[in-house]
C-alpha cells in the first residue's frame, strides 16, 4: 500500500493506493499550525477506521503548494510511516515535458493533474481545477505541459465580495432557480454562479482557439460537479486526478526515491 498526499491552500486530500488503484481518500483542512504529531495522529485514526495497518504503508507522494505544510508533512511520513517521502518536483522524471518559462513556478498540484489526465485521455487537453483558485492547464498532443490559466476560484471569489461589501451577506455556493435573482441572496448567487460558468466557458473556447484544434476537458476539485452539471464544456470528471498525478509520477521514481522502512 502507498499514501499519497495532496497539499492544496484550503483542503489537503490523503489517498491509499493498493496495487495501483484508490482504496480510501480523506479530505481535512489544510493547517499551516498543527504540527507533525497532530496531522500523524489524524492519519492514523483515519486510516485505523477503515482497517489500514500503518506498517503496511510501503511508501509516501507529497504533491503540495504549501511550502510550511510540505516540510511538517515530510516530518510526520519519516516519523509514522518511517519513511522520507517523495515531494514531486520538476527535476523528477514527470512524463511529461513542462514548456513553463520558469518550471519550479508551477504548481505541483497543476502538474500532477496533466500528468494523470495525460495519461489517461491524451491530448490535447484542457483540466480545469475548481479549488482555492480556477486553474486551466494545457497539454499538447505530444504530451508538453504548455501553461494556462489562473482564476479566483468560487469561494475566494464570494468570500472577497461578502468582505468588500458590508452589506452583502455570505451565501451558499449554489445555483438559484433564474439568473434574475430576485432577493440579495439569489442575486448573489446568480452572478457568482452562473459568472463562473460563463467564465469557464470562455478561457476555454479562447484556449482552444489558440491551439487552433479541439481539446478533451477534464474537469477536478470541489466545485467539479456542480459546475459541470450546468455545462456542455466539460467532458470528463476525475475528483481524484491530483492524488493519481501524485501516483504516476512515484512510480516512475520508485527505484530512484523508494523509501526506506524503519525496521
Amino acid at each position: 500500500m502507498l499514501l499519497f498526499i495532496d497539499v492544496g491552500n484550503t483542503h489537503t486530500q490523503f489517498g491509499v493506493y493498493e496495487k495501483g488503484k484508490l482504496k480510501h481518500d480523506y479530505r481535512v483542512a489544510s493547517e499551516v499550525v498543527r504540527t507533525e504529531d497532530e496531522i500523524g495522529i489524524v492519519v492514523l485514526s483515519l486510516l485505523e477506521h477503515d482497517g489500514v495497518r500503518v506498517r503496511s504503508i510501503d511508501g509516501v507522494g507529497i504533491s503540495s503548494v504549501v511550502p510550511n505544510l510540505t516540510s511538517i508533512l515530510e516530518r510526520m511520513s519519516q516519523k509514522y510511516f518511517g519513511c522520507a517521502p517523495m515531494v514531486v518536483n520538476p527535476d523528477l522524471d514527470l512524463g511529461i515535458a513542462v514548456a513553463y518559462d520558469e518550471p519550479r513556478a508551477v504548481g505541483s498540484d497543476r502538474i500532477c493533474a496533466a500528468v494523470a489526465a495525460y495519461g489517461k485521455y491524451g491530448g490535447p487537453l484542457i483540466i480545469l481545477d475548481f479549488g482555492t483558485a480556477t486553474t486551466f492547464d494545457v497539454v499538447s498532443p505530444e504530451g508538453v505541459y504548455l501553461g494556462g490559466a489562473i482564476a479566483p476560484g468560487l469561494e475566494t471569489g464570494a468570500a472577497d465580495l461578502q468582505r468588500r461589501a458590508a452589506k452583502l451577506p455570505r451565501i451558499e455556493l449554489l445555483f438559484p432557480e433564474e439568473v434574475i435573482g430576485r432577493t440579495t441572496v439569489k442575486s448573489m448567487q446568480s452572478g457568482i454562479m452562473f459568472g463562473a460558468v460563463d467564465a469557464m466557458e470562455g478561457i476555454v473556447r479562447r484556449i482552444k482557439s489558440s491551439l487552433g484544434t479541439d481539446a478533451k476537458v477534464v474537469a477536478t476539485g470541489g466545485y467539479a460537479r456542480v459546475i459541470s452539471a450546468r455545462t456542455k464544456v466539460i467532458d470528463y470528471i476525475e475528483p481524484a486526478l491530483v492524488l493519481e498525478g501524485v501516483r504516476i509520477i512515484y512510480e516512475k521514481n520508485r527505484k530512484k526515491t523508494s523509501a526506506r522502512r524503519r525496521r
